[in-house]
């Protein structure tokens, strides 16, 4: 089992941390330039690498686990969530995120494990072998417990003891089930885990953007995907703009296979713009796919899936001359940022500003920025180049498994509901419990800074008032 991380080890990270999300917000303040109107490109770009985005519903199948943790034990409830795919579909996941609540009816988008902690992890792969060889892949109880040789186990018991062996591996964290039966499945999924290679995502269009003069097919732009075939939808304005999709002999497609290879169609008199097609697919997401957080939330991991909707969206630009971009983003957890790489298709060097400095890539080159984002910030900025370009970029740096918050242990406001994602009420325990369920503390939170602003501006006042009557005061004499 391993060890501990101290309460203060994560006291301190969250300092430093906030420290450097109060950096990059000032950075990515200045680099957030007003969208002018574009003939280039949209304004809002998918930041989906595409598969499956659902919204969360709750822990749903559940047990106790104890947390080891700075000389404290702390009751948490393990097991399965559920979530809801967009579009139809269900997911199970267990979360990979100890430390960091889950928020309610929270979004998450299917996510390639080095965008998140699992890609500095070197156990990533013990814990997709965990997933696959447990509760609910393995959803006969009884070979389970036989394989393990755990005793009964329920489907509570099975889902807190995978929990827990998936916890020792993806926060390194000293955390035991309450339950015998589970801790022993636990016990017995560790040692038995070996490193399996990630999957691959349900359904990616490579790469998310081309570029190129119209008269031109524009691409390729490769599916991948594990689903039997994929729907292909062209740009909205296909009609009016004559673009098509086609494959690579030109034939017009509205149908595609894994490994086929996509074009934009554009015509030669077509006028400088952009546009973007879709393609879906109903399909079985692959176990251990990770589902990061739109927002921030605590990042899980799948554990099963219905059919579900899958989509994944290409961007093309084109224009007869001059600079044509290309530009996509993606999370660099190594590097601490964000990655936003153009690729200039055009005859003349694209200049462009983001995060308020100017970048050049010259005609048919490429260049990648990395833009800092401080652990566990939110960002929000956006690309500006010549004739109004502009594109914007925004999600949220997850990449490593302990919380800005300090301390694990939290307790709620109030008792959640019944689909809430957990926390002590769930457990019917008292305050020294580590809730990996919504965050309760966020509306005192709130309250106490809305009062703190009301106390500071009444402050200010009556300083300045009574500096006044002491500027003001009474004539020698008087």
């Amino acid at each position: 089992m391993f060890s501990a991380i101290s309460a203060s080890s994560v006291r301190r990270r969250g300092a430093a941390r906030l420290a450097a999300a109060v950096v990059t917000s000032g950075l990515l303040a200045m680099g957030s330039l007003a969208g002018a109107g574009t003939a280039t490109a949209a304004d809002e770009v998918p930041q989906h690498g595409g598969g499956a985005s659902a919204t969360l519903d709750g822990l749903t199948i559940y047990d106790d686990a104890v947390l080891h943790e700075d000389g404290e034990d702390q009751r948490l409830p393990a097991g399965l969530f559920e979530m809801t795919v967009d579009g139809g579909g269900n997911l199970k996941t267990y979360c990979i995120d100890i430390h960091n609540p889950t928020q309610d009816q929270a979004a998450y988008v299917e996510t390639s494990w080095d965008e998140t902690s699992l890609g500095g992890n070197e156990n990533a792969g013990k814990i997709r072998w965990i997933l696959e060889h447990s509760y609910p892949q393995v959803d006969n109880l009884a070979a389970l417990a036989k394989s393990a040789g755990t005793g009964p186990l329920t489907e509570r018991t099975a889902a807190a003891g995978t929990q827990v062996a998936i916890w020792r591996y993806s926060d390194g964290v000293d955390v035991e089930a309450r339950d015998a039966q589970a801790e022993k499945l636990a016990d017995w999924l560790e040692r038995s885990a070996r490193n399996v290679a990630e999957p691959r995502a349900s359904l990616t269009l490579e790469p998310a953007a081309v570029s190129g003069r119209a008269g031109e097919r524009l691409g390729p732009v490769t599916v991948r995907t594990d689903a039997a075939g994929v729907t292909v939808s062209p740009p909205v304005d296909a009609a009016a703009s004559g673009v098509r999709i086609t494959d690579e002999y030109g034939v017009a497609v509205d149908t595609a296979k894994d490994g086929a290879r996509l074009y934009f169609d554009v015509p030669e008199d077509a006028s400088a713009a952009s546009g973007r097609l879709t393609v879906q697919a109903t399909t079985s997401v692959p176990v251990g796919r990770a589902f990061a957080g739109v927002t921030r939330s605590q990042t899980q991991i799948l554990a099963g899936s219905s059919d579900s909707t899958v989509s994944a969206t290409a961007s093309a630009n084109w224009a007869d001359g001059g600079a044509i971009p290309a530009i996509t983003a993606k999370k660099n957890c190594a590097a601490g940022g964000v990655d936003v790489s153009v690729v200039n298709q055009g005859d003349e060097a694209y200049v462009f500003q983001l995060a308020g400095e100017e970048h050049t890539v010259a005609a048919g080159a490429s260049r990648t920025v990395t833009v800092p984002v401080g652990e566990d910030a939110a960002y929000d900025f956006t690309v500006t180049g010549p004739g109004g370009f502009s594109q914007n970029f925004k999600g949220v740096l997850d990449c490593v498994t302990t919380s800005d918050a300090g301390p694990v242990t939290q307790k709620a406001s109030s008792p959640p509901l019944p689909a809430s994602a957990g926390g002590p009420s769930a457990l019917g325990g008292g305050d020294n419990l580590a809730e990996t369920g919504s965050s309760g503390a966020t509306p005192v939170i709130a309250g106490l800074a809305i009062a703190l602003v009301v106390f500071g501006g009444a402050a200010v006042f009556l300083l300045r008032k009574k500096n006044a009557a002491a500027t003001d005061g009474p004539a020698d004499g008087e």
